[in-house]
């Protein structure tokens, strides 16, 4: 069996090889194994500290307490998160805390609920 991509256009399963070159025989169109690999979206997986892929919207147990920057509170072990948000940067997590307010974590003190 073939490992060659379908068509991006007629999304065909006869697509073969010439060089460089994919070519669909049934719509006759032409691309590169490049240009179909540059089309995947290079997405960042968040992974909770149990290894558990985190998406937008998961609630979350904060496994940790955690100083708070700024302030002499601390985030309790077990503090739930609800609706958590990912974002870019060296806090991947951004969410509000009932009782607490607005807050960025980092997904390593975190498991999925």
């Amino acid at each position: 069996m073939s490992s060659l991509p379908n068509c991006p256009q007629c999304n065909s399963e006869y697509t073969y090889e010439d060089g460089s070159l994919l070519i669909c025989p049934e719509c006759a169109h032409e691309w590169t194994l490049e240009s179909e690999t540059d089309n995947i979206e290079d997405t960042k997986v968040v992974k909770d500290a149990n290894g558990n892929v985190l998406n937008d919207g998961d609630a979350v147990t904060i496994i940790k307490d955690l100083k708070v920057k700024g302030s002499s509170s601390v985030l309790k072990i077990g503090t739930k998160v609800k609706s958590i948000r990912l974002v870019d940067g060296d806090h991947d997590i951004d969410c509000k805390i009932d009782g607490f307010g607005a807050m960025k974590l980092k997904s390593e003190f975190v498991k999925k609920i």
